[in-house]
């Protein structure tokens, strides 16, 4: 792994680091998500992705674009028809979010009692 030992893997020059970095976004996961089935338009992951605005939806898909897990194809036209879908990369992280999806249906309700009582 690039020369990191294993307990080095949080140094901040780390790639696993910058991995995690990128999917800790508040957003990230989620939009994966809603790209795990089929490609889809900006607008229809609005819709799917409850509380996220056409900007914060917009900075996140470049920021996993950027990073390799997310592609963007612009077939033109008027009006202007862009697709995003993911790569064979983010298609890997799908296994590892529908764990943590998994847990957090689980646990969820644990989660807030601590809140609560916090």
């Amino acid at each position: 792994m690039y020369g990191v030992e294993p307990g080095d893997i949080f140094l901040a020059d780390c790639p696993a680091r910058l991995a995690v970095e990128v999917i800790a976004d508040k957003w990230a996961v989620v939009v994966l998500w809603g790209l795990n089935d089929h490609p889809r338009r900006h607008s229809e992951l609005v819709d799917l992705i409850g509380g996220i605005s056409k900007k914060v939806l917009t900075q996140t898909l470049r920021r996993l674009q950027t990073n390799g897990l997310v592609t963007r194809t612009d077939y033109g036209g008027v009006p202007p028809r862009v697709e995003y879908d993911l790569t064979d990369l983010g298609r890997t992280l799908m296994g590892p979010i529908r764990m943590l999806t998994e847990w957090a249906e689980q646990n969820g309700e644990a989660v807030l009692a601590a809140q609560e009582a916090g």
